[in-house]
């Protein structure tokens, strides 16, 4: 499935000692599949840890809302950096970067109430990701 997630502004939280933090609300979105279809509900976040050594550590928590009626609760964490130093600080600036360009790799769970998509309650999945305009790109991949 493609899950892309549109994101507001930043909320610092600062440097602290784990690193840099700051809270990324999502403000909508669409997941895309053959099996699940519907937008990403405006109220999760993503809480970004900028680390030392250049590499972001990210957790999401958001809503799906599929369009036969079903919610989903997403979460998901992971790694991001770019290929190389200048590929990281693009990244920060918040410029666009693909797939090839950057390393965004997370690993999604989901849970629901609803009987007909309760089948993803078991599901191991992973995700490569790129920046967007407006967000992140995420190509999820079930693992059978």
């Amino acid at each position: 499935m493609e899950l892309q997630v549109g994101y507001d502004r930043a909320q610092p939280i600062g440097a602290t000692a784990a690193g840099w933090r700051g809270v990324y609300p999502v403000d909508g979105g669409t997941v895309t599949g053959e099996r699940v279809n519907g937008t990403v509900q405006p109220g999760g976040a993503d809480w970004v840890t900028q680390r030392s050594d250049g590499v972001m550590v990210i957790d999401v928590r958001l809503t799906l809302a599929t369009d036969d009626g079903a919610v989903i609760g997403m979460t998901y964490t992971g790694l991001a950096r770019g290929r190389t130093p200048e590929l990281t600080e693009r990244f920060r600036r918040r410029e666009l970067l693909g797939y090839d360009d950057f390393y965004l790799r997370t690993t999604p769970r989901f849970e629901t109430g609803d009987a007909r998509y309760a089948w993803l309650n078991g599901l191991v999945a992973v995700a490569n990701g790129e920046r967007t305009a407006t967000g992140g790109r995420y190509q999820v991949f079930a693992i059978t």
